[in-house]
């Protein structure tokens, strides 16, 4: 009897020399974030200008590489996940509590806005005047929303990264699928396929988080500076301020009132995904693992593959109801106008209606300029914040995110839905698990 090589193989690695230990990814991402602000603290402090360009293109490269593969991603996304709803019992009802949800969230996050706007003035005392402020190229306009959904060809949308028209295309063609059945099968597996493959690469970009974030946030310091930051002072503390009053008041109440789980069991399960949109500030970039966080929260994987995506594009507590409710204050008073009551119930309006405006990349100017036009506030005014913006957007992504993972596992439990052993024992980084998973040798069939 001759003895099979293949079956000696084990897991285990040969030798017994030392081994580094491996380092949490939540913990690569804080020592990127210490690390970032120290080299940014010196280029500027020293004048470096090798650091401070070197800084610049490193989290320029990697907010590149999360854009590359955006347009692709929200357009399987979507489609994937409207024909995964058929295997979804009660999928309409689960889609109209989802969106009722957002809608909910969205009030009450753009209430909190306003009403720490209107408590602490974040336009008086700034020194800032309406000459500093610069009207931006393109401005948002509710005429601009609507007939832009709709795209010219199937083109333009991913060479110009219109995430709405890909949203709207999806839609569609998610819909027709339903309706072809059987037909459209080859299609859905190909889709299938083809949105796995986006993950996974997606994944080696995400595990490039904290390189990343030592080039933006590095490059932030470096470029701003303190001083910059201390004339927007009172307005960047009430963009964190309301944030985290939505992040860790609102959300935590909901989940113990409505959800009756418990809040920092979801932390523990979403940290993960809140901290990487909090680095890469782009809720798309940031999908695949705010919907691995939800699974393992316990959402059903035929849902949570529905509400993510779509929540990735359209639900945005941060950029779309605290942000632009506290930057109109702001810029009504550097400008010295007077708003009323209709003029916060409009804001509200905008918030909760117009939030897909900002489609989940970087930044909010769409949302903001569509803000500023249905108020009538100077468009100028945006230039005022497009400075301090990236400090900003960091907060307002995270929090975006948050919610993007909250909404499941609410309406997950209402519906009696949710896997409650799932929910209770979720603890390690999916990045973390996802990089086990691939160290692992691959498995060799051995002949018989």
């Amino acid at each position: 009897m001759s003895a099979n090589p293949a079956s000696a193989t084990t897991d285990e690695p040969s030798g017994s020399g030392f081994r580094i230990p491996k380092v949490p990814f939540w913990a690569q991402i804080v020592a990127g974030l210490v690390l970032g602000v120290l080299l940014g603290w010196l280029a500027r402090s020293q004048d470096i200008d090798w650091l401070y360009t070197t800084l610049d293109k490193v989290g320029h490269i990697f907010v590149q590489l999360l854009k590359l593969a955006v347009a692709p991603l929200v357009f399987f996304a979507i489609l994937v996940s409207i024909t995964n709803l058929r295997k979804v019992n009660n999928a309409a009802r689960l889609a109209g509590r989802t969106v009722l949800w957002f809608m909910i969230t969205s009030l009450i996050a753009v209430a909190i806005g306003l009403a720490i706007g209107l408590i602490t003035n974040p336009g008086s005392g700034t020194g800032l005047t309406p000459k500093d402020g610069k009207a931006p190229e393109h401005a948002g306009s509710w005429l601009d929303f609507l007939t832009g959904i709709i795209p010219e060809n199937v083109i333009t949308p991913f060479t110009e990264l219109n995430v709405l028209q890909i949203v709207f295309m999806a839609a569609v063609a998610g819909i027709a699928a339903l309706q072809l059945g059987e037909k459209a099968q080859p299609i859905l597996t190909l889709s299938e396929a083809v949105l796995e493959l986006l993950q996974k690469a997606l994944w080696w970009v995400i595990r490039l988080a904290p390189i990343g974030t030592i080039g933006l946030i590095g490059y932030a310091i470096a470029d701003y500076g303190w001083d910059l930051i201390g004339k927007y002072a009172t307005f960047t503390a009430d963009v964190y301020i309301g944030c985290a009053l939505v992040m860790f008041g609102v959300y935590p109440l909901l989940l113990a009132t409505v959800a009756k789980v418990s809040p920092l069991q979801f932390f523990k399960g979403a940290w993960p995904a809140i901290q990487l949109g909090f680095v890469s500030r782009s809720s798309v970039g940031t999908m695949p693992v705010t919907q691995q966080v939800t699974e393992r929260l316990g959402v059903p994987k035929e849902y949570a593959s529905f509400s993510v995506p779509f929540g990735a594009t359209t639900k945005m507590d941060g950029c779309a109801a605290i942000y632009p409710a506290l930057a109109a204050i702001f810029i009504a008073q550097i400008f010295d106008v007077q708003l009323g009551v209709g003029d916060y119930i409009l804001i509200a309006f905008v918030s909760v209606i117009g939030s897909a405006a900002t489609a989940g990349l970087t930044g909010a100017t769409v949302m903001l300029t569509l803000t500023l036009s249905t108020l009538g506030l100077p468009l100028e005014g945006v230039g005022l914040l497009m400075a301090i913006d990236p400090i900003l957007d960091m907060m307002r992504t995270a929090t975006n995110v948050a919610g993007q993972a909250l909404i499941p596992v609410l309406v997950s439990a209402r519906e009696k839905i949710l896997d409650h052993d799932l929910y209770n024992s979720a603890s390690a980084s999916p990045v973390d698990e996802a990089e086990a998973q691939d160290s692992e040798p691959a498995k060799v069939p051995v002949p018989a």
